[in-house]
């Protein structure tokens, strides 16, 4: 599917005038040359803490884990986390109910990817009977089915309450475009259920040409059919998350490289059905791509401007509404994002969890929430990191869990002091 782009404008003034000056786009530095500082791993040090605001206290919830992601409740209460350095699911089920996971099951097993920097090439495609596929992502669950997302393929798979490996035939729904950059799909469906969503990130940095699923958030019926571009331009989107109390998709996008320490700024935003949010000619509105100036430009008018930027590089993922009881007022119905951290820029961005507070529906500012996994940001030589946030997930009780792919354990976030 080669992408092509249609605009369409509407009346004597046209709808696409209109969103530019319903829109402030935010004044940007100028691009400059980049500075890549990519993080080296580094094992937890001795008595290396993660510090949350006051009143809150960070425990380990689960261990030794294998590159967890994304992490989905099951109906009965069992934790699934897609872990791709296994190409994985876990299923992690607390048998006594005292908070804290005691078994750990494989739902699904799929081809383990190569070794980045060696290795063979992992397979490209989902596998047959039985199986999985390769770096499951996200995981999402309807009436009798759970749902995962693969590289190259969104597979359906037969569940009912309490299983904790895979019973029955698995259907392979939705293939996807796979290979270049960006191996994360996202799966989500809407509030009735009738209607799935599929994140595909770009296979380039900025490049023309490619398949039309990629850079963009697909619509599906649950069972595979119906497909149409719900957004598009968003050049690697991954989280989905609905804004409580409203039908409003939101979706966290990592923007591209290469033009220096502090562009392009992440982001996260609510999702305009139909929207273009201008990748691969602009970003952050109609600036242009240096690469694509002049290009398309009636397309980069109607360019959207994201609800809420990230300092560039963060590498924005896994990102949730909170709507538990536990956490002061202020946290209610904000949104917590995990940042797994820059490569792209000398001084580190990122290595962090997030939080976007919201007062009557509206995003406010950044709030740093749960710090500490870096040794060094990049002020002495690389960058080191004990620990990459990845996804983030809310108990039921209202506690959060933010699991770390490098660190390979799930973090638990709990507020202690008195409300």
């Amino acid at each position: 599917m080669r992408r092509t782009f249609v605009l369409i404008c509407i009346g004597a003034v046209s709808v696409c005038a209109v969103l530019m000056a319903q829109q402030r786009v935010p004044q940007l530095p100028e691009p400059t040359a980049p500075h890549p500082n990519p993080s080296r791993p580094i094992p937890k040090p001795e008595g290396a803490t993660l510090k949350a605001p006051d009143g809150f206290n960070v425990s380990i919830y689960y261990d030794n884990l294998q590159g967890p992601r994304m992490m989905e409740w099951a109906p009965n209460g069992d934790l699934f986390v897609s872990q791709t350095g296994t190409s994985t699911i876990a299923v992690l089920r607390d048998t006594n109910n005292d908070g804290t996971p005691d078994t750990r099951s494989v739902f699904v097993q799929g081809p383990v990817p190569a070794p980045r920097g060696g290795g063979a090439p992992a397979p490209q495609v989902c596998t047959g009977e039985g199986a999985g596929g390769r770096q499951p992502s996200g995981i999402a669950f309807q009436p009798g089915y759970v749902y995962i997302g693969y590289t190259d393929c969104i597979v359906r798979y037969p569940y009912k309450s309490g299983d904790t490996q895979l019973q029955g035939k698995p259907e392979r729904l939705v293939d996807l475009p796979g290979g270049g950059n960006h191996f994360a799909r996202n799966v989500a469906f809407n509030k009735d259920g009738k209607k799935m969503y599929v994140t595909v990130g770009s296979a380039s940095n900025n490049s023309e040409g490619e398949d039309v699923r990629r850079a963009a958030i697909s619509e599906y019926n649950p069972d595979g059919t119906g497909f149409r571009i719900f957004a598009s331009g968003l050049r690697n989107p991954t989280a989905l998350a609905w804004q409580p109390g409203t039908n409003t998709l939101w979706t966290s996008v990592n923007e591209r490289d290469n033009l220096g320490d502090d562009l392009v700024p992440d982001y996260i935003t609510s999702v305009k059905e139909g929207g273009f949010y201008g990748w691969p000619f602009s970003y952050i509105g109609n600036h242009y791509d240096p690469m694509h100036v002049g290009k398309m430009p009636n397309l980069v008018k109607t360019a959207i401007v994201p609800d809420v930027l990230i300092p560039a590089h963060s590498a924005a993922l896994g990102m949730v509404f909170y709507t538990g009881d536990q956490f002061p007022s202020h946290y209610k119905n904000g949104a917590f994002v995990a940042l797994h951290g820059s490569w792209n820029r000398s001084k580190a961005n990122g290595y962090k969890d997030v939080f976007v507070p919201f007062q009557g529906g509206k995003p406010g500012a950044l709030e740093d929430f749960l710090t500490g996994f870096l040794t060094n940001d990049g002020t002495e030589g690389q960058i080191t990191a004990w620990g990459r946030p990845a996804g983030v997930a809310l108990t039921k009780d209202g506690a959060l869990l933010v699991s770390d792919d490098t660190g390979n354990r799930i973090w638990k976030v709990s507020y202690v002091a008195k409300k």
